[in-house]
């Protein structure tokens, strides 16, 4: 796994830690929704993980997008559905989408060093 995956790993464990350590029960509350809604349902999970990265890309968050790359990796998320993925996300966001696109197919590249 690159330097940049651990990197970004390494803080967001971090930073999770301590906003948990926080005790703070929306926030525990808010994290839990986030695992739930990401388990196996009427849609799989990797079916979840591709719309966690397209709409992460639209709404321009890098860390999400980051995140739902691995995810997707994880659940054996084919390059060519990836770009599939960026397709859809460049078409409902806009250009503007374009440089969350650079840095995610950079990011997918590490992942799959």
């Amino acid at each position: 796994m690159g330097n940049l995956v651990k990197e970004f790993n390494d803080y967001r464990s971090k930073m999770n830690e301590k906003i948990l350590a926080a005790d703070n029960k929306v926030m525990k509350r808010i994290y839990s929704l986030d695992t739930l809604t990401y388990q196996e349902g009427a849609l799989s999970t990797k079916t979840k993980e591709m719309l966690g990265l397209a709409t992460s890309m639209v709404l321009r968050c890098d860390d999400c997008i980051k995140y739902h790359l691995e995810k997707c990796h994880e659940q054996g998320v084919t390059t060519e559905e990836i770009f599939e993925v960026f397709g859809v996300a460049n078409l409902v966001g806009g250009t503007i989408v374009i440089p969350h696109t650079r840095r995610a197919v950079e990011y997918w590249e590490a992942l799959n060093e």
